[in-house]
């Protein structure tokens, strides 16, 4: 096999989330017609493939590069070719934010809907605006955007917690035993862990590499956690005595 098409795809990191989407995908199959039709189960299953998607074509910048090198000259970069921030910039920290905050919108209570929904199409406003006035070039990092968002995303994880605490369908049930507790506790984790490297990487990475890929790698690791957690939501009905029915307050 090509040695440059398993540097760029047989990464242990590469390999594991095409792994995982695999057994979302055949958990997800494997549920009942109704539940597969519910946002609780086909929104996780949706972001996994996503991001395996966007994941495999950020590895495919790398193994080809003229194709990396003509999508940057079409967004105006034709100093840095080898760049493919371009592809994280619309595919994660646009359209995945925005997918974190519909996410986080299903599971918090009614009354907390609406500020999520503000915050989505603030969040989309901004970035558009970001851009389209080159504030932030899309082949360039991109802190305002990677900021504002996860700035909604920590405030949507707030907002479910305080439902987690006065809210009566949260209050009777046992938050250990709900899936949804987890994933916004490893998406709080998982933000506030990263925002500082994620909004500096660029410049971390210019002036020690060796760092900057340190910091990379916790990133992996932290998106493979939030990841198998997605795997856990759809495996959740199979496992009653790991997960009780939790409530849902829909779209």
């Amino acid at each position: 096999m090509d040695p440059k098409f398993l540097e760029s795809f047989g990464g242990w990191y590469m390999v594991s989330i095409d792994l995982l989407m695999i057994m979302g995908i055949i958990l997800f199959l494997s549920l009942p017609k109704k539940k597969r039709s519910e946002q609780f189960y086909y929104l996780p299953i949706l972001i996994l493939v996503f991001t395996v998607f966007y994941e495999n074509l950020g590895a495919y910048t790398i193994y080809d590069k003229d194709f990396n090198a003509h999508m940057n000259a079409f967004f105006g970069n034709t100093e840095n070719p080898g760049y493919n921030l371009w592809v994280f910039n619309i595919f994660n920290r646009l359209v995945g934010t925005v997918l974190y905050l519909i996410l986080i919108r299903c599971w918090v209570t009614p009354s907390k809907k609406i500020i999520l929904t503000w915050m989505i199409w603030i969040f989309i406003a901004c970035s558009l605006l970001v851009w389209i006035m080159g504030i932030e070039p899309i082949y360039l990092n991109q802190p305002i955007t990677f900021a504002l968002g996860a700035n909604f995303i920590l405030i949507g994880c707030g907002l479910y917690f305080l439902g987690l605490i006065s809210d009566d369908g949260y209050l009777n049930s046992n938050p250990l035993k709900m899936i949804s507790f987890w994933q916004m506790t490893f998406l709080l984790f998982t933000y506030s862990l990263t925002y500082i490297n994620s909004v500096s990487l660029t410049y971390l990475y210019s002036v020690n590499p060796q760092l900057g890929m340190t910091l990379i790698k916790i990133d992996w690791v932290m998106s493979l956690t939030n990841l198998a957690i997605f795997i856990l939501i759809v495996a959740s009905p199979k496992l009653p005595r790991l997960f009780e029915t939790e409530p849902y307050y829909g779209n």
